[in-house]
């Protein structure tokens, strides 16, 4: 019963930090430092990528117009069932996780032993805090020049996916933190740059989740496997909250609120790791 109650927390903590732009893998990896899941550290890696599973089917429930590329409704008839625009913006995601996928095939093992620890997640935290920061008041004032998902081109979804590859090798910058910074500095709106991280992250964590379980198998252990389904359910409850709060509040609000937060954690991680537990 304990480590069901540690899985629903996990997963409260993956849906909220999954969209909020202060890195999911980043609080997983602390929060893990002070409630440890009793798991081998083979299916801990496991967990912390597949969890996400839960988050992103929150996206595919909330955007499935915008993400579902055929209309079966009677009005679409007479000038065919295929949305156009839609299989576009795919192909445009696609171009995106191009650098992604090439990192997680060829170098993840390599460097994750290495990275994935409190004082990386610290660093970054602060690093990209200070970058929303800066990037919002350069941006004050200033019009975007991508103002919907149609006017980005294959090479502003190329720059995107680059900046996603940080986050993929630096835990605790977080992944839709890094994206939304570099769309953000292309001239993407807010609201647009949200939009898009969120799409992105359909087919990066789905592939990311794939290449675990390949890696792992499939032979969980009944606990493992309920583990593994109750964090994942409880992200994707979370996540449609949070995604929703977080849509409504990007229209009216900037994301320095974050960059400060972030800029928080950061400091209070360090303190703690190399003052108050040395």
């Amino acid at each position: 019963m304990i480590e069901i109650l540690k899985a629903v927390l996990f997963g409260i903590v993956e849906g909220i930090t999954e969209w909020l732009p202060i890195s999911s893998t980043g609080h997983m990896i602390l929060l893990n430092e002070f409630v440890t899941l009793d798991v081998s550290p083979e299916f801990w890696e496991v967990f912390l990528v597949v969890i996400q599973l839960g988050a992103i089917l929150a996206v595919v429930v909330l955007f499935w117009n915008k993400l579902f590329p055929f209309d079966f409704s009677k009005r679409r008839k007479k000038n065919g069932i295929i949305k156009t625009d839609i299989f576009v913006m795919w192909f445009k995601v696609l171009v995106a996780c191009i650098p992604a996928m090439i990192y997680g095939i060829l170098l993840d093992d390599l460097v994750e032993p290495y990275l994935y620890n409190a004082t990386t997640v610290a660093i970054m935290l602060i690093l990209f805090g200070v970058a929303f920061i800066v990037i919002e008041n350069w941006n004050k004032g200033r019009k975007p020049r991508i103002k919907s998902l149609a006017s980005l081109t294959y090479r502003d979804a190329l720059i995107i996916g680059l900046f996603q590859l940080i986050a993929a090798v630096f835990p605790g910058t977080s992944r839709s933190g890094a994206t939304i910074v570099g769309a953000l500095l292309i001239g993407v709106s807010r609201v647009v740059s949200a939009e898009f991280t969120f799409f992105l992250a359909i087919p990066v964590m789905f592939g990311a989740s794939l290449l675990k379980l390949v890696k792992f198998g499939l032979g969980f252990s009944m606990t493992e496997a309920s583990l593994l389904i109750i964090g994942m359910v409880v992200a994707f409850v979370v996540s449609m909250g949070v995604i929703s709060f977080l849509m409504g509040y990007i229209k009216k609000h900037d994301f320095k609120v974050f960059g400060w937060y972030r800029i928080v954690l950061g400091i209070l991680v360090l303190l703690y790791f190399y003052v108050i537990a040395a």
